[in-house]
């Protein structure tokens, strides 16, 4: 059927099937709505899949391999008072070094002097581009082949600090380049008005309120620090100078099960969890500062 328009002009009329008109007359589903439906699938399938590890999993099996009371029992006192306590003092040697370091190598990349610059950067580089694992074999196979008669200072825990320095402070330095060029440069230009000069502003004034920018991301470099501590075992340590995994790896092959291992990996929890727990607190602390 045609229908004439106001200028004369015949147009066909169009008629809606009455699959249109059900299609039109349905109610259309809100975005709220889907939102819901998709987040309960969501919720549904999560659940399924904890319901199916829980019924198909051999929790006998795993309990008697992973978690045997017998053997985790003989793991103390010495778990704590030597694998434990030897892998804090890895940790904060070598976060101290990287520290001492990483501060340096971060002044001599915004120094004015270009070959510094070319060091620091040419530094930064080449240690955050190597696994740690390999700068472990270079410090404990290297440097006593290229210095023969030297020792390190401490012996293995000197071994471990150089180490960990070394792969820290190019982390670090970057950390510390940021915290420094984020602080306002109008407090170091006061400063050289004053008639101080540029080191003493430096020291005194723009590296401390860096160092407050920079908690965060430093406290987080202690976590991964801590458990790149594991590495200390490539460079050959005595009994009393295991840490948790290497105490964990000896123990679960002289009792032919892995119960070691795993309390080895709670006791790393038992250390990283709280901070990972401290660098958020920071974090949002530095967030309602700004």
């Amino acid at each position: 059927m045609d229908r004439t328009d106001a200028e004369g002009r015949r147009r066909p009329v169009t008629t809606l099937t009455s699959k249109e008109h059900a299609e039109e007359a349905r109610p259309r589903m809100s975005p709220r709505r889907k939102r819901r439906i998709a987040r309960g699938v969501q919720y549904a399938v999560f659940f399924v899949a904890v319901a199916l590890v829980g019924v198909l999993a051999d929790w006998n099996g795993l309990q008697e391999q992973f978690l045997e009371p017998s053997v985790a029992e003989r793991l103390f006192p010495d778990l704590i008072t030597v694998a434990l306590l030897n892998t804090v003092v890895y940790t904060l040697s070598g976060f101290a070094a990287g520290l001492v370091l990483g501060l340096a190598v971060a002044l001599m990349r915004l120094s004015s002097v270009a070959p510094y610059r070319w060091v620091a950067m040419a530094y930064i580089e080449f240690f955050r581009g190597l696994p740690a694992l390999l700068i472990f074999i270079f410090v404990g196979v290297g440097v006593p082949l290229a210095f023969p008669g030297t020792a390190f200072p401490g012996g293995t825990y000197g071994q471990v600090a150089c180490a960990l320095g070394l792969v820290s402070a190019a982390y670090m330095a970057e950390t510390i380049r940021a915290g420094i060029q984020a602080v306002p440069r109008g407090q170091l230009e006061a400063a050289r008005t004053l008639g101080m000069p540029h080191a003493t502003a430096m020291r005194s004034i723009v590296i401390p309120q860096a160092f407050r920018i920079i908690v965060p991301p430093l406290t987080n470099e202690l976590v991964l620090l801590f458990k790149d501590s594991s590495l200390v075992l490539f460079l050959g340590v005595t009994l009393q100078q295991r840490e948790l995994t290497k105490f964990g790896r000896d123990f679960a092959g002289q009792t032919a099960n892995t119960t070691p291992i795993f309390v080895a990996g709670l006791c790393y929890l038992l250390v990283t969890v709280p901070l990972g727990y401290l660098v958020r607190r920071l974090e949002a602390r530095h967030a309602k500062e700004r």
